[in-house]
């Protein structure tokens, strides 16, 4: 089976600017990259687009096992592809909990019968989530999944905490840290301050993502095994990784678009698609992250995809669920807030949200080389349009973006060397 980009802008390893070069991809696999390539096949021509390596999301939420009415792998997948992800890493808040050897093929199987997206199981951290015992962590491994992570609540316990990095460490697994301190965020549910006090909200001060991960940060550094810490929201936690990264911990981490586009003012008029943990926070926050991500300090862009049916939203603020859908826009929401305005360039964006992923957690593709998986996003960075809930394929609507203008569109998405999705 052959494929032929042809006429495509294409991102090389290492390059953060573009060269006009085809793609040519045979039984899966990338096996030449050169201008004028020839030799039939099927042909994209890509004149004026963006040939990416295939995105990797290493924080979505698929929701299945258990509640498959926000999503499940099937439509996950649709919306994976859609928006130019080929490879997402799921996180194991199901029902049941993706804690044993059981929930990871379930997921496994499931995805490789779709043949859509590539789907990767992250395993829980402790069993159920409940922060008591350790899960199974090397069965999980075994069986497919490529980290850890008790994501929707932090490991609380410090002690268990430090267990797992050096257990996960012993096994080569990396641990997806979400980093709050609950007694510190509460009841809160809006950024703690000038709108939370508009709006007569509980507030969740940056303090409770800051305190924890400097907890993590310093557990890293004392057993020496590394740790990945998520949805980085907060100019304090930017500076405390920054400084942490500078005397050689072995720390890492990711930021999600609505964290570099987005503020706490968004959800002025109680608007639930907005609320989100960690908060969305002030325009210093979002100046720090997009400093972050510019000098190297945030090594990838999650989209944090967290599906909720409407009736979960559409409730007074303070009751409403947490989260966004955030796989079909976040790379335009990434050109159109870090490209367009001069702070990245398109080579950069490849590295935060494919090559990064990927090699943090040892994950195929993430690169457009010969030899490679040829998971290819093909990107139209002249559409521009007003973001509308008909353009939603996840089964959830659940998003802040709607209404806004965005720029770039995915107008076809490989996998495999097979084309899954065309716009």
């Amino acid at each position: 089976m052959k494929l032929v980009i042809k006429n495509a802008n294409v991102i090389l390893p290492g390059e953060a600017e573009a060269q006009k070069l085809d793609i040519l991809s045979e039984n899966g696999v990338i096996t030449d990259i050169a201008p004028g390539i020839s030799g039939g096949g099927e042909v994209i021509d890509a004149a004026g687009m963006y040939a990416l390596p295939g995105l990797v999301d290493i924080h979505c939420h698929l929701r299945d096992p258990g509640f498959e009415y926000k999503e499940d792998i099937a439509s996950g997948a649709k919306a994976a592809v859609a928006g130019g992800f080929t490879s997402l890493v799921c996180m194991p808040n199901t029902n049941p909990v993706c804690d044993n050897k059981a929930v990871v093929v379930y997921i496994v199987e499931t995805a490789k019968k779709l043949g859509l997206a590539r789907v990767y199981p992250c395993g829980a951290i402790t069993k159920g989530q409940k922060g008591e015992q350790l899960a199974e962590m090397e069965s999980m491994k075994a069986a497919g999944a490529v980290a850890v992570s008790d994501d929707g609540r932090p490991v609380a316990d410090a002690a268990l905490m430090k267990k797992a990095l050096v257990y996960a460490g012993m096994l080569n697994m990396p641990v997806i840290a979400h980093s709050e301190d609950l007694s510190l965020s509460g009841a809160g549910c809006v950024n703690e301050g000038e709108v939370s006090t508009m709006l007569g909200l509980a507030g969740i001060p940056a303090a409770a993502e800051e305190v924890c991960i400097a907890r993590d940060v310093l557990l890293a550094e004392y057993t020496k095994t590394p740790v990945h810490i998520t949805h980085v929201s907060a100019a304090g936690s930017v500076r405390i990784i920054r400084q942490a990264k500078a005397r050689g911990v072995k720390v890492t981490c990711d930021t999600c678009p609505h964290y570099f586009s987005l503020t706490e003012t968004e959800v002025l008029g109680y608007n639930q698609n907005a609320k989100v943990n960690p908060p969305l926070r002030t325009q210093e926050d979002v100046k720090a992250i997009i400093e972050g991500l510019v000098d190297g300090t945030i090594d990838c862009i999650a989209t944090d995809h967290a599906p909720h049916h409407e009736d979960e939203k559409n409730t007074e603020f303070d009751q409403a669920a947490n989260g966004l859908i955030g796989l079909e826009t976040a790379l335009a929401v990434a050109y159109t807030y870090l490209v367009k305005p001069g702070y990245l360039m398109m080579g950069d964006i490849a590295r935060l949200i494919s090559q990064r992923p990927a090699s943090l957690l040892s994950l195929p593709g993430g690169v457009l080389e010969r030899g490679k998986p040829a998971d290819i996003t093909i990107f139209d960075p002249g559409a521009e349009y007003t973001y509308s809930v008909n353009d939603i394929v996840s089964k959830s609507k659940n998003t802040p973006y709607i209404g806004k203008s965005l720029w770039g569109r995915v107008v076809a998405t490989v996998v495999g060397g097979k084309v899954i999705f065309r716009a």
